[in-house]
């Protein structure tokens, strides 16, 4: 599976399938999103995440991939300050499995935690304030086991909102927590 960044929490997998595009100005500090594939997926609704319009759509292209849509909240108090999170559970032609868990706020239960365990690839929000937070990412990479641990949603020293933060707390406690030789932070189109 061909995973690219695109930044923020916007990847392309396999030149196909792109995950939360950003809408124009959306984030500060990342550049005018303009990328194409065959299909469009977004966690939830808010501008950083639902840039539909900055994908064109390539409907000759192929895009075999399985997703299965799991509940969630974008908050810890059942969605009452930011609404609902999708988390999306993609399984390649090649059947590896990919979790974009978007812009999750507060630790799964017991059936999402089934349903993102032993991915290939795990895509989480470490920046906090409007997600979890770099201390429950860590607890969530540790319950979920997945061979790779991908970090999004953080600020940066040219992109991302003012109040949340980088990925340096993340990669700190994921070195204490013995899982820095599965995380890889991906450079933007990487």
């Amino acid at each position: 599976m061909k995973i690219e960044y695109l930044g923020h929490s916007c990847f392309r997998l396999d030149d196909c399938l792109v995950i939360d595009p950003y809408k124009d100005g959306s984030v500060p500090g990342l550049p005018v999103l303009r990328t194409s594939g065959a299909k469009v997926i977004c966690t939830h609704e808010h501008a950083d995440h639902s840039g539909r319009e900055c994908v064109e759509i390539d409907g000759s292209r192929g895009c075999n991939f399985d997703v299965v849509e799991v509940p969630s909240f974008h908050d810890d108090v059942g969605g009452a300050l930011r609404g609902p999170n999708t988390i999306f559970v993609i399984t390649g032609p090649d059947d590896e499995k990919l979790v974009h868990l978007g812009d999750l706020g507060h630790f799964p239960d017991g059936s999402q935690l089934a349903a993102i365990s032993d991915a290939d690839y795990l895509l989480i929000p470490v920046g906090g304030h409007y997600t979890i937070d770099a201390r429950v990412a860590v607890k969530i990479c540790e319950a979920a086991q997945p061979k790779w641990i991908i970090p999004m949603h953080y600020r940066t020293d040219v992109s991302g909102y003012p109040e949340i933060a980088t990925v340096d707390e993340f990669l700190s406690l994921c070195e204490e927590a013995g899982l820095g030789d599965k995380v890889k932070v991906m450079e933007k189109n990487e």
